[in-house]
């Protein structure tokens, strides 16, 4: 039999990606957690893990126990929850969705979980291919995608829409094509590109493609991204909730374009699965989430000036 507090260290070293947070997370020692590691390596008697500079990443073994560990902890969780019974205030959910979904859905799910001590919430930005592989592997209870995965595993509900934005600063002008855009310069993101086409491309005849436009800044964190705008950098473009979640949101615009382009939201969740009514309560409160963001029109701030858009 494996050891399972080693096997748990093991968990929560993956998860974390540092043995540093993972001693935090256990109230270990860092030389504790790395101990319990070579243990488990050779009780299985194969090495888990690859270090990379400071980091480190999981062989194929270690892929594998990973996996199993995480089986392992959903199953004594569920355990536990029937023998407490079925109480919406106490047990864990675990959802993923958008960086920008989060900014909006994160501030509600702290305020359901505050007055729950025995509620633990876990709320993980994620790429959409990597939400749908966690709920296939029981890692996610829930997932929040733009588009329906089409899986016969997987439970897909739409539950709204959400806009795609062209942000500019607050007392910026409407541009009256590209030319100004390429001139102000783009505030890039990992995403930018593909919803630059999907917003630009139907409402600017002009637009030579996403990976064509000039870029001022490169922002990799959703929570910083509008900070360079709100301050006079650039444009960019992101989902609304982006912007309402985002805390520079009094100082940016949301510029009016002939075409409003929409993203759908989808819930997703494992099916066939029976779940708990704390699962129906998230649920819930990611569907009035959704639908804040379906119920939202395009508000552009009264201060900025018009301009010729006849080239839109």
């Amino acid at each position: 039999m494996l050891n399972a507090t080693w096997l748990e260290t093991f968990r929560i070293l993956c998860r974390t990606g540092s043995a540093t947070r993972a001693a935090r997370a256990l109230n270990m020692t860092q030389p504790g957690v790395s101990q319990h590691l070579r243990k488990l390596e050779g009780q299985v008697g194969a090495e888990l893990v690859l270090r990379q500079g400071k980091g480190f990443v999981p062989t194929e073994a270690g892929r594998a126990l990973r996996d199993l560990a995480e089986a392992r902890h959903d199953e004594e969780r569920a355990l536990r929850d029937r023998l407490r019974g079925d109480d919406p205030d106490r047990g864990g959910m675990a959802i993923a969705c958008s960086g920008s979904f989060a900014l909006m859905l994160g501030p509600r799910l702290i305020a359901h979980a505050a007055p729950r001590p025995d509620l633990s919430v876990t709320l993980e930005a994620a790429p959409q291919r990597s939400i749908v592989e966690g709920v296939l592997s029981g890692r996610f209870d829930l997932g929040v995608l733009h588009a329906d995965p089409a899986h016969s595993r997987i439970e897909a509900q739409p539950i709204g829409q959400e806009e795609l934005c062209l942000i500019l600063p607050r007392d910026a002008s409407i541009p009256g094509g590209i030319d100004d855009l390429q001139e102000r310069g783009l505030v890039g993101h990992p995403d930018a590109a593909m919803l630059a086409d999907l917003l630009l491309g139907p409402n600017f005849v002009d637009h030579p493609g996403g990976d064509r436009l000039r870029q001022r800044m490169h922002v990799n964190q959703i929570g910083q991204i509008p900070l360079p705008v709100a301050q006079g950098i650039g444009w960019t473009i992101l989902p609304r909730s982006g912007i309402d979640g985002s805390s520079s949101r009094d100082r940016l615009a949301i510029c009016p374009l002939p075409v409003p382009v929409h993203q759908p939201l989808w819930l997703i969740g494992l099916a066939g699965r029976q779940r708990p009514s704390r699962l129906a309560v998230a649920e819930g409160i990611i569907r009035d989430t959704a639908a804040l963001l379906d119920q939202t029109v395009s508000r552009y701030s009264s201060t900025v000036s018009s301009s010729d858009s006849s080239d839109m």
